[in-house]
């Protein structure tokens, strides 16, 4: 009897304390569904610069340069969707040159033009610190200066300020950059070295660059990331540099090659359409639809794609059909 006594009441303490945590999980469910709506209402600059792929399209521009001279149309446009004379804010980094008056004197230039400008010089500890992330909390453009791309991806790859660049750009500022500061757009980016320069046929006494299409020669490291699904390369007609895009893009047919020649520029919309200014062409390798020889063969391929777009073409990178081939004769 007390055996039977013992177990209902065990029983009814059971059911009585069940009741108490099927309670506290439905109250715990209801505060995550919450917190995650929360969450998921603002914050879409966050997700984008974690990397996120779920996150939404950027509302900002990029503005890539392939180097050399930049003609005034390129950069009045950099000023112009920075918000114009008067209203543009804009973040010059210099990390990439090793000329100390390289940011300096491009802060001059924008100024001069009707941009608030500074210059903004931070790696290591100092591009994780509060005061440089604030620093960007309202400029409405951000450019990166040529040089070595390899120097600017180690002064900012993985640090608050690149999350906070990211930030900016999702929010609708325009990055923009030249030569090294155009490399570092994509992820991979050149690293501008070669593993086997000449390859299986190197001329003894050449000093040329590039002069293979081949496989695991053309070296890269990760860059911002900031136009995935791409390869920059910049100097392209200029320097030659068609065997080092082809070979990479030979090697990642999913991702889109774009040569940019020197005073030439790449402006991506914020719907994703790419557009061509300046004085040049941008040349577009896509592969993405092509036959590629297997591993362990010479690089080879099928049905590679190649688009030689003048200043006024526009390009669709979804669909790899051009909307428009330069600018309309009057």
């Amino acid at each position: 009897m007390m055996a039977a006594m013992t177990s209902q009441s065990k029983t009814g303490r059971y059911a009585r304390n069940g009741g108490a945590l099927i309670r506290a999980l439905c109250l715990a469910l209801l505060l995550t569904s919450a917190a995650a709506c929360i969450t998921g209402s603002g914050g879409s600059n966050a997700a984008l610069a974690t990397g996120r792929t779920d996150a939404p399209s950027p509302r900002g521009h990029l503005l890539i340069v392939g180097g050399g001279p930049s003609p005034t149309e390129i950069t009045q446009r950099f000023l112009d969707l920075a918000g114009g004379k008067g209203r543009a804010s804009i973040v010059v980094f210099p990390m990439a040159s090793a000329v100390a008056s390289t940011g300096p004197d491009k802060v001059k230039d924008l100024i001069s033009m009707g941009a608030h400008a500074f210059v903004l010089d931070v790696q290591g500890a100092g591009a994780n610190t509060d005061s440089a992330v604030r620093l960007l909390d309202d400029v409405t453009g951000i450019w990166f200066s040529g040089g070595d791309q390899n120097r600017l991806a180690a002064a900012l790859r993985g640090s608050r300020v690149e999350r906070a660049i990211h930030a900016r750009y999702a929010a609708g500022a325009v990055v923009g950059g030249t030569s090294a500061g155009a490399a570092v757009m994509t992820n991979p980016m050149f690293t501008g070295d070669e593993r086997r320069p000449g390859g299986s046929r190197i001329i003894a006494d050449s000093t040329q660059a590039n002069i293979t299409i081949d496989r695991d020669n053309v070296v890269t490291a990760p860059g911002f990331g900031l136009l995935p699904g791409a390869l920059v390369d910049q100097h392209f007609v200029r320097r030659r540099r068609q065997n080092r895009l082809l070979s990479l893009v030979l090697e990642n047919p999913s991702l889109l090659g774009i040569g940019i020649d020197e005073s030439t520029a790449l402006v991506v919309r914020p719907g994703g359409s790419w557009e061509i200014i300046g004085a040049s062409v941008a040349v577009v390798l896509d592969a993405r639809s092509s036959e590629v020889t297997p591993a362990g063969t010479v690089l080879g391929a099928s049905g590679v794609r190649m688009h030689v777009l003048p200043a006024g073409s526009t390009f669709d990178p979804s669909t790899g059909r051009v909307i428009r081939l330069g600018v309309p004769r009057r």
